[in-house]
């Protein structure tokens, strides 16, 4: 089975440190190399986002930073598991490295074959 992992965070001023890069790239490619990790990026400064809405027809474009964010996505990441618990299981060993922050786990659509 295959899933999304959305990872958000409250807004930060600057990248991450040099250990935390290095403490998350030791995790990805334990988790590629093993094949629970089928693809991950993390997002350049979530806040700096743009966000592109339609509603009744008409299609808005506003720019970030937006004030009222209290947090924003740090990244997602692919995941190969056997049950939505092992999902869970990977999200919760993520965020021993990441640090504070929200993992959304959502199951992929895979049409039947």
């Amino acid at each position: 089975m295959r899933f999304i992992s959305i990872f958000t965070h409250e807004p930060v001023s600057g990248p991450p440190s040099p250990e935390m890069i290095a403490r998350m790239e030791k995790l990805i490619a334990e988790g590629m190399k093993a094949g629970w990790l089928v693809a991950t990026e993390g997002v350049q400064y979530g806040e700096k986002g743009t966000r592109v809405h339609k509603s009744r027809g008409r299609v808005t474009v506003t720019d970030g930073p937006f004030t009222e964010t209290k947090e924003v996505i740090g990244g997602y990441a692919l995941l190969e598991a056997p049950s939505k618990e092992a999902a869970i299981e990977l999200c919760r060993n993520f965020l021993h490295v990441a640090g504070d922050g929200t993992c959304e786990v959502h199951e992929l659509f895979q049409p039947p074959q």
